[in-house]
């Protein structure tokens, strides 16, 4: 079960919950999940030297309030806000609403899932050796408190004529344990002359029971 189903969809209402918050109608549904989509492919593409961990949507009858948690906000925000009031100005201009960006800074980039695995799959394309790029992860988020954690990189590794998935794991990663605090991620990693390389990261950060429970 731990290998074949996401380990954050597993515990959603235990010790996870939503990205985006909102209710509609049947007959506004698919369109306001199509939207919510398209403004997170917008906001990643936008910020995506900021190291993005996640994008969080909530929805009032006329405003959009995006919450993006990154590693480094003075790059997500820009020169003077310049950054933010573009984005917010584009997104105001096709949702045809009320648009508010927040950026808020990640407290330990090093373990959050969709950071490592972004950054490794950022090196891949730029043709750094995958093993070195999983061994400073792992190092990393060990160092900065991590009970364990598990990186799958997958593909044609060092151009290889066969695809293979090499297998990264350091501590304990309890993926069948629901009251375990896991931080997954999947990244792809789009390489010139081996194709696609996906990059999946499970993170382990202790015991949590409750939404509320603080790490």
């Amino acid at each position: 079960m731990g290998r074949k189903v996401n380990a954050n969809a597993i515990r959603m209402g235990i010790n996870k919950t939503w990205n985006s918050v909102w209710y509609s109608s049947k007959a506004e549904y698919a369109k306001l999940l199509a939207q919510d989509l398209k403004i997170k492919e917008e906001v990643t593409q936008k910020m995506k030297d900021a190291g993005i961990d996640t994008i969080g949507i909530n929805r009032t009858a006329s405003k959009i309030e995006i919450e993006v948690f990154v590693a480094r906000p003075g790059v997500a925000i820009g020169r003077g806000g310049e950054g933010i009031d573009l984005l917010q100005k584009d997104l105001r201009r096709w949702t045809k609403k009320d648009v508010e960006v927040k950026i808020r800074e990640v407290k330990k980039a090093d373990i959050s899932a969709r950071i490592i695995a972004r950054s490794i799959a950022d090196g891949i394309e730029r043709r750094q050796p995958s093993k070195l790029l999983v061994a400073s992860a792992k190092e990393k988020a060990m160092m900065a408190g991590a009970k364990g954690i598990r990186i799958w990189v997958s593909g044609r590794i060092n151009n290889a004529s066969q695809a293979r998935t090499v297998k990264a794991n350091a501590g304990s990663v309890p993926a069948q344990t629901l009251r375990a605090d896991i931080d997954y991620a999947l990244e792809v990693a789009q390489t010139m002359d081996a194709g696609l390389m996906g990059v999946k990261v499970w993170v382990y950060k202790g015991e949590k029971n409750n939404i509320d429970d603080t790490e």
